[in-house]
């Protein structure tokens, strides 16, 4: 029985000694192994390690793509001494576990601090150089770049890297936007003008332009309307002069009755003639010809 009982307690003693010697690294993480305090090992791949029980001890660091976003906009001041309130945040991530320990005790928060405080200066520096349309609307690419570059380059010398540095947001004080958009609005308004005096200018050349068109048009219609009634005159006259040649009398009664068509069309009509005139010459005697 204390055989039996020696070799539980020698069992439950290896397994606490083994539970103690083994730990293990996802992919996720990496690791630091400390001796008496002092850095003796970093596991930076996933998998099962041994350390020694009571003399070892492992400290984790997460090496996922963190992300420090700013509480509150920081205000800054462009080349045109406008005041700009700027809202951005930070991509980071452990890439060297022991000189992330080194640098600020693996502490994220302090490293949060540094990070804010390299992106605000570098921000401040671009930003002084720029303009309030630049940074607004024309250059906000390249300023990220640029900060980005520089961050981490300062980064790297804490174990961090700095994956990203995106500007949400760039406002201007209430004040500040009063006044550019009203000179926004002035500009626009300028432009307008500019376009509608362009566009009455064109109006009135594209006017002038189809009036000279319409009357060249007009003058040759008139023109060719003019020939083309002259051939018909002329064709007509030669038609009544070959009909007045063939039968002059009938072309003679022809054209009397044409006028006491148009003569007596209306009862209203009143005419004053003299009973004998060769006006009623085909009224008086219908067969007449010649003056017969």
């Amino acid at each position: 029985m204390n055989k039996l009982g020696l070799l539980l307690t020698g069992l439950l003693v290896v397994l606490v000694v083994l539970s103690a010697s083994i730990f293990t690294v996802d992919q996720r993480q990496n690791a630091l192994v400390f001796q008496l305090g002092e850095v003796v090992s970093v596991k930076t791949k996933p998998g099962l390690y041994f350390k020694l029980p009571l003399v070892q001890n492992v400290r984790y660091f997460d090496t996922r793509i963190l992300t420090l976003d700013s509480a509150d906009p920081e205000r800054f001041i462009t080349s045109e001494k406008k005041n700009v309130l700027v809202d951005s945040f930070i991509k980071w991530r452990v890439i060297d576990a022991r000189q992330f320990y080194v640098s600020v005790g693996g502490d994220e928060t302090r490293a949060q601090i540094r990070l804010n405080q390299t992106v605000n200066d570098g921000l401040r520096a671009e930003f002084g150089k720029r303009t309030i349309n630049e940074v607004v609307s024309g250059r906000r690419e390249e300023i990220m770049n640029i900060i980005r570059t520089k961050a981490d380059s300062d980064a790297r010398m804490i174990g961090v890297q700095v994956v990203d540095v995106r500007i949400k947001r760039v406002d201007l004080p209430e004040s500040v936007s009063e006044n550019v958009y009203r000179r926004m609005e002035a500009e626009r308004k300028q432009v307008a003008n500019e376009l509608r005096s362009t566009g009455a200018a064109e109006a009135e050349k594209i006017k002038a332009d189809a009036d000279k068109q319409k009357d060249v048009i007009v003058a040759e219609a008139y023109r060719d309307a003019q020939g083309v009634k002259g051939e018909g005159d002329a064709k007509a006259s030669t038609v009544y002069a070959s009909a007045y040649g063939k039968n002059a009398e009938f072309y003679a009664f022809y054209r009397s009755m044409q006028a006491y068509r148009e003569s007596f069309k209306s009862k209203s009509d009143v005419m004053v003639l003299d009973p004998s005139s060769d006006f009623f010459k085909y009224m008086k005697n219908p067969r007449a010809a010649g003056g017969q």
